[in-house]
């Protein structure tokens, strides 16, 4: 049995982290966690190549997100950690586990932080012609960085409107792509199924590249396991949080993917270039719908941003207070690793100055080099289950308040789906790039906290 330190007693901080967010806030980050930018707009390119059959894509990946998210609930209810899969991987597998995957996703979501400001910066500068997008950024990051500076239920209030924003505007974009389906919406007459009838249009290597795409829209969602540490019940939030988790994807995504492919022919060229919701909204001729969807582009990157840095900065701490990262990066103080939310957010700045000086060489490998490191974190995620779940109930069965559906079976499961995901990212020229990039940053890692497990275990002696 590996030796692990996933305790996370502070070591050299001010103090530890504070329990400021609400059960409010984890519900609602847990419902808006699921609505990101990726949805809004990167599913334009996926109906694109996919047709109809995206709803297929949309409904495949999202039963394999929802056994990563039970799994990693099981386990978060029973170990809650701001160190999330990254601790339970040290505590299953080993400290390299651990360190590599911490690391290998603080990366992702620094560099996620600098991609939604330039996005963000975009949709502003398009509003106000002639503002230049880096001072859009900066302001963005100065903003997120204080918020998170502060505390940590100021992150929570931003997350929690935020995603009421983002929840209630695809809610009525839902109940509008309904009624207009139905022929009961004023104004508008019934597609009916008359866009539905080429449904593989571009066979299964269309299929194929919509459901990779729709796998990665889906990142995000592991932010509530995290936050869940900073929560007044984080057992009784993680729970609900996970058992929600099926509805809101089988809502949110598969059911507004079905609406928009209804009403909007998938070869419309306003899918890629307007987003298909945009598209959708613009095919029901409701006023202004290009500008509405823009505002809610631009709240999904915000949100994006603000988890994104709270992510980093968290994960960050844990590593360090694992002994697995600069001990400065886990100073503590007012209940924030705030030296940890300036790196992380530093980081992310100059992933924005990269993207302006080196766009087709260093900025254009660094994300490759993220490309799939969320499929390797999910792989992380089912080993450390199959082999937690078996120690939980030999030790403390009591602690299992959310549990993993037919194990061993599914988790089993999703990991033959995570290795069929690899293979079509072998097979795809786009995506093989992002898989032997991250590859070859996931084996470093892996290298480089193997040979630190090493040295510690060597100084233990």
């Amino acid at each position: 049995m590996p030796t692990s330190t996933t305790t996370e007693k502070p070591s050299g901080t001010d103090a530890s982290l504070s329990h400021g967010l609400k059960q409010r806030h984890l519900s609602m980050i847990a419902l808006g966690g699921v609505i990101g930018a990726g949805l809004f707009v990167g599913s334009g390119a996926g109906i694109a190549a996919a047709g109809p059959s995206i709803v297929v894509a949309y409904a495949l990946s999202g039963v394999l997100v929802m056994l990563v998210m039970r799994m990693l609930g099981e386990m978060s209810a029973a170990y809650p950690s701001s160190g999330s899969f990254s601790a339970h991987a040290e505590r299953a597998i080993g400290p390299w586990a651990g360190f590599t995957a911490g690391w290998s996703f603080w990366v992702l979501l620094c560099t996620a932080v600098g991609l939604e400001g330039i996005g963000a910066a975009k949709i502003v500068s398009g509003w106000l012609p002639g503002t230049p997008e880096w001072a859009w950024v900066a302001l963005f990051m100065v903003v997120f960085c204080g918020t998170n500076l502060a505390a940590v239920k100021n992150f929570g209030e931003f997350e929690f409107w935020f995603a009421a924003l983002k929840v209630g505007a695809i809610t009525l974009f839902l109940v509008l792509g309904v009624l207009a389906i139905l022929g009961i919406l004023p104004g508008t007459d019934s597609p009916g199924t008359s866009h539905l009838t080429d449904f593989l249009p571009n066979g299964g290597e269309g299929l194929v590249i919509g459901l990779l795409a729709s796998v990665f829209a889906y990142g995000g969602l592991e932010t509530v396991t995290i936050a869940a540490a900073e929560s007044e019940n984080p057992v009784q939030g993680v729970a609900s949080a996970v058992r929600t988790a099926m509805w809101r994807i089988a809502l949110f995504y598969i059911g507004s993917m079905a609406v928009i492919v209804t009403l909007v022919p998938w070869d419309s060229k306003e899918v890629v270039e307007k987003g298909p919701y945009v598209a959708a909204l613009d095919e029901l001729g409701i006023p202004g719908a290009g500008q509405l969807m823009n505002v809610v582009v631009l709240v999904a990157l915000l949100s994006a941003m603000n988890a994104n840095i709270y992510g980093a900065s968290r994960i960050a701490y844990s590593l360090v207070e694992r002994g697995q990262g600069p001990k400065g990066l886990g100073r503590v103080s007012g209940g924030v690793p705030r030296i940890a939310v300036l790196a992380s957010s530093v980081f992310g700045f100059l992933c924005v100055l990269l993207s302006y000086w080196r766009p087709d060489d260093v900025f254009a490998w660094l994300l490759n080099m993220i490309g799939a490191v969320i499929l390797a974190v999910w792989i992380f995620i089912a080993v450390s289950q199959l082999r937690l779940r078996r120690r939980l109930e030999r030790e403390a069965p009591e602690k299992l308040a959310v549990r993993m559906w037919a194990f061993p079976w599914l988790t089993w499961v999703a990991l033959a789906g995570m290795a069929a995901v690899f293979v079509l990212m072998a097979r795809e020229p786009d995506t093989r790039v992002q898989l032997y990039s991250t590859g070859g940053m996931i084996l470093v890692l892996a290298g480089a906290g193997y040979a630190w497990q090493r040295v510690r275990a060597g100084r233990q002696v």
